[in-house]
């Protein structure tokens, strides 16, 4: 349900920036340097990436969660991004949505991650009503007991970031490079990628799913589409970004010791 535009007179403003095939390293800078530099709400759409590449959180291990060999041998990059949660192998399948927000700009979130994630899990309730059953799962969103959608927080003293990979395409081959994690949510029930994770185009499409978003952001937020040239975040000078690709040699550093 779309909210009257005169009830929107009160809502707090969320600048929205859409972007098609950004790089995910382009993308991760730019949405660190508004986390920490901007006082604005903003969301930011990514509908996909130039090209197949994983993302580890920011304490995670390549030798514990990467084919570290395989990924060296097909020379898939990695990033080690700013905020915690798990792996994934992103591409152009992957649709990226990322909300930051003062932490007294939406009512009753407080910031900490399950008070985050609550919050959003009601958001994506409106996006993903009458297509499938829909549930936010310990930290995932689900079909059923399926995921499509990973996230991943970061809370400063007044802002917090709360981003989505969704998985509305995926190449199958590609999970091959990411090992079964050691802390995985217990409804996984140690289940191969390819048996735990689900496709969003089996339920709904691409062009369906960001209008819906969008809708539901029109409901909490009074939206403005702004433009914002994702290079100049990426060579801003006064900004060090704490997201990084991984180079060769810390890759073979995690490579498993040959006896």
């Amino acid at each position: 349900m779309t909210v009257p535009q005169a009830s929107k007179v009160g809502l707090p403003l969320m600048n929205l920036v859409r972007f098609k095939g950004v790089p995910i390293l382009k993308q991760l800078h730019l949405e660190e340097r508004l986390l920490r530099t901007s006082s604005d709400n903003w969301c930011i759409v990514n509908d996909g990436t130039n090209a197949p590449t994983i993302v580890m959180g920011l304490s995670g291990k390549p030798s514990e969660l990467l084919e570290v060999g395989s990924v060296l041998q097909d020379k898939v990059p990695v990033i080690k991004r700013f905020t915690g949660g798990g792996t994934v192998i992103v591409d152009p399948g992957t649709i990226f949505v990322t909300l930051i927000c003062n932490r007294d700009s939406v009512p009753g979130v407080q910031p900490y991650p399950r008070s985050i994630m609550h919050w959003s899990g009601l958001l994506y309730n409106e996006v993903f009503e009458g297509f499938g059953d829909f549930r936010l799962h310990e930290n995932d969103y689900v079909f059923g007991n399926r995921k499509f959608g990973g996230n991943a927080q970061s809370i400063t003293r007044k802002r917090w970031i709360h981003h989505t990979s969704f998985l509305w395409d995926f190449e199958a081959r590609n999970m091959a490079y990411l090992k079964l994690p050691q802390k995985a949510p217990e409804y996984r029930l140690a289940r191969s990628h390819m048996e735990f994770v689900c496709r969003m185009k089996d339920y709904m499409t691409r062009s369906v799913f960001i209008d819906k978003t969008l809708k539901a952001m029109e409901n909490h937020f009074s939206v403005r589409p702004v433009e914002v040239d994702v290079d100049a975040s990426v060579h801003d000078a006064g900004f060090v970004h704490s997201t990084k690709v991984l180079m060769k040699h810390e890759l073979e550093e995690a490579l498993p010791i040959s006896i």
